[in-house]
């Protein structure tokens, strides 16, 4: 590797908080990278456009859908950028590249009675559960990224008001508010599962061995939640967070307050939440049409 390449991922991991997921998309676009020019025998340094619409090319040879190729283009990009910001002799081949135009999808979410079926899950008495509910209710209640979540501390949540405070991305801080039942799940989880650990660390979420959970230990621990709970599939801490939004604008939050709770920087990227449910264009029709 690079040692740009490794400043750069330093510098997503400590300065930018990226998550262990989106980091891990990183590296495997700069491997793919690294084979490419050694195969066409060139280095970061002599790379130019011209080579760079030849990686374009070779990247829809390979059969990646646009979104993909629009992701790793995005990230050679930010690459040289960040190259150029420590030394001004180099020139990003990429900035002149058109970007491929993204396959436009709507955010997947779960149907209330989904929810329901989750939490329902882990009523059956195991031990675990209190911890599990405590990572379910968060997610769906406060919208909260997976890299969000693992780094909340004890003192970030205040059980008085309801709120939590969590560090986003760009090492942004954020309030977000959470409901009753967020707050008895929590309440539930420190005084019946995490006292009974010898705890050495301050991070509300701890897997089986006491230690603080990783993103890959969250992710488990939802994929077994929904192993068992019939008629629910697929479940990514990320369709919690789309839950967690279209449930919230279906209900008529505005999109502003929605776009806050996220913690997005652009108004646009909230938007994408705007779909709405068949119920819901049901529920507005029968209310609002004269013959309905």
């Amino acid at each position: 590797m690079h040692v740009i390449e490794k400043q750069f991922l330093d510098m997503l991991t400590f300065e930018k908080h990226f998550s262990e997921h989106t980091l891990n998309a990183y590296q495997l676009d700069l491997n793919e990278f690294s084979n490419f020019l050694q195969t066409e025998h060139l280095t970061l340094d002599d790379f130019v456009y011209k080579d760079a619409r030849r990686y374009l090319a070779f990247l829809y040879d390979k059969g990646h859908k646009r979104t993909s190729v629009s992701r790793k283009i995005s990230t050679l990009r930010s690459l040289y950028q960040y190259w150029m910001s420590i030394d001004h002799n180099i020139q990003n081949p990429f900035i002149q590249l058109v970007h491929p135009k993204k396959e436009h999808h709507l955010p997947s979410f779960f149907y209330e009675e989904e929810m329901e079926k989750l939490f329902k899950t882990l009523d059956d008495g195991k031990k675990t559960n209190i911890r599990d509910r405590v990572i379910l209710e968060l997610l769906y209640a406060t919208g909260i990224r997976v890299s969000e979540l693992v780094h909340i501390q004890i003192k970030d949540i205040d059980l008085n008001y309801s709120f939590v405070k969590v560090l986003g991305k760009g090492n942004k801080e954020r309030i977000v508010p959470f409901g009753e039942y967020c707050q008895n799940a929590i309440t539930d989880y420190l005084e019946n599962f995490r006292n009974q650990f010898n705890v050495e660390h301050e991070y509300l979420i701890m897997n089986m061995r006491g230690q603080a959970i990783t993103e890959r230990g969250v992710r488990h621990v939802l994929n077994e939640v929904v192993k068992r709970t019939q008629g629910v599939y697929h479940i990514h801490p990320h369709k919690l967070r789309h839950t967690f939004a279209t449930h919230l604008l279906n209900q008529g939050a505005d999109l502003r307050s929605v776009q806050s709770l996220l913690g997005h920087e652009s108004l646009s990227t909230t938007s994408q939440y705007t779909h709405v449910t068949k119920d819901q264009l049901r529920k507005v029709y029968l209310s609002a049409h004269p013959r309905a």
